[in-house]
C-alpha cells in the first residue's frame, strides 16, 4: 500500500444485507478505518471507480452475481488491492473455491469484531493500541469484595478467565444478529463478575458498552481488554 502516514487506510465493504452491512461497516471503521459500502456489484464497481482501496471485503453471493465474478472485474481493470471473502457458509470447497478465485482469506458471518479485526489488520497495516491503558486488575477493590482474602481472589480470577471467552463468544453471536437485548444480558452478568475480581478494564469498557450496545468502537475497546485479559502475562 501506497499511502501517507497521516491518512487512514480504505476499504471497500460489499454485502448486500442491510444488518450485516452496517455491523461490519461500522466495526472496520473502528479499526480505525475509511470504509465504503456497496451492496451488489454494480455498486461496488462505481465505487471502485472513484478511488483507490487497500483492501475489498466482498461477500460471496451477490444479488447480481458471485463475489469472484466481482473479483474477476476488479482485475480486468488492473486493481490489485488484496480481497478479503466473507459468506455464512463454513464450507471447505467453498473457501477452497474462493481462494482459487483469487481471494487471500475467507471468514465466517456470524463473526464477532475481534475475530473481523484480526482478519483485516494484516492487510491494512493497522496494529491495535497499546499505550495510555487502564490496569488490567484492581487488587484492592478485589480484595475488599472477598474478606480480604488473597486465595480467594487467585481462585476466582481463574474462574472468571476460564468464563470469558465463552461470554465474549455470546456477546459478540448477539452483536452479529443486532440483538440489543442479548448483549445487556450478558454484559449484565459480566460486568458483577468484573466488580468481585478487580477487572477494573474490563469491567470500565463493559458499562460503556452497556449505555451504547450496538456503538463499533465500544465493542473495540471491549475487545482490546477482553485480549489483555486472556492474551499471554
Amino acid at each position: 500500500m501506497n499511502r501517507s502516514p497521516n491518512t487512514l487506510p480504505t476499504l471497500l465493504l460489499v454485502e448486500d444485507d442491510p444488518v450485516s452491512a452496517v455491523f461490519l461497516r461500522d466495526a472496520a471503521a473502528a479499526l480505525p478505518a475509511e470504509v465504503d459500502a456497496a451492496g451488489s456489484i454494480a455498486e461496488a464497481m462505481a465505487a471502485a471507480s472513484l478511488r483507490r482501496h487497500d483492501l475489498y471485503l466482498i461477500d460471496a453471493n451477490l444479488p447480481d452475481g458471485r463475489g469472484e465474478v466481482l473479483l474477476q472485474e476488479l482485475r480486468r481493470r488492473g486493481l490489485i488491492a488484496p480481497a478479503l471473502a466473507h459468506t455464512a457458509a463454513r464450507d471447505t470447497a467453498i473457501r477452497e473455491r474462493l481462494l482459487a478465485a483469487g481471494f487471500v482469506d475467507m471468514v465466517s458471518k456470524p463473526l464477532g469484531v475481534a475475530e473481523l479485526h484480526a482478519a483485516l489488520r494484516p492487510h491494512l497495516a493497522i496494529a491495535p493500541p497499546t499505550c495510555g491503558k487502564q490496569p488490567n486488575w484492581d487488587d484492592d477493590a478485589a480484595l475488599a469484595a472477598l474478606g480480604g482474602q488473597r486465595a480467594h481472589v487467585d481462585a476466582l480470577r481463574g474462574l472468571f478467565l476460564k468464563e470469558l471467552p465463552g461470554q465474549r463468544q455470546r456477546i459478540e453471536a448477539a452483536a452479529a444478529g443486532g440483538d440489543e437485548a442479548a448483549i445487556r444480558e450478558e454484559l449484565h452478568r459480566l460486568v458483577a463478575s468484573c466488580g468481585f475480581v478487580g477487572a477494573a478494564r474490563l469491567a470500565a469498557a463493559v458499562r460503556e458498552l452497556q449505555s451504547v450496545p450496538l456503538d463499533a468502537q465500544a465493542f473495540q475497546r471491549l475487545d482490546f481488554a477482553m485480549d489483555d485479559l486472556l492474551g499471554p502475562a
